[in-house]
């Protein structure tokens, strides 16, 4: 059964940092592209950034370029997005995704000035 369980969410002020983490078991982890997307309250969930199963080719939706970076560790089945310069529109629900095979729960992220 996959089983992705997100953590490191919370409140947070504009120009702070935070870093998600997203454990996977169930499945191979090392061969799976992973994901991560976001959903603000009232607008349609939009992905935030991806990864290769090796980790050599990353992509990034236009708004977090150069705020953000997603990582792995394949050997821990471990997704990381670090999250610097946070801005008030970085506020939602934070979600790890395993292409093809499932979605966590999310974390939420919530920046307050």
């Amino acid at each position: 059964q996959v089983q992705l369980v997100e953590s490191g969410g919370g409140l947070v002020q504009p120009g702070g940092s935070l870093r998600l983490s997203c454990v996977a078991s169930g499945f191979t982890f090392s061969s799976s592209a992973m994901n991560w997307y976001r959903q603000a309250p009232g607008k349609q969930r939009e992905l935030v950034a991806a990864i290769t199963s090796t980790g050599d080719n990353k992509i990034y939706a236009d708004s977090v370029k150069s705020r953000l970076t997603i990582s792995r560790d394949n050997a821990k089945s471990t997704l990381y997005l670090q999250m610097n310069f946070l801005k008030i529109e970085d506020t939602g629900m934070y979600y790890c995704d395993a292409t093809r095979r499932g979605r966590g729960k999310g974390t939420q992220i919530t920046v307050y000035s």
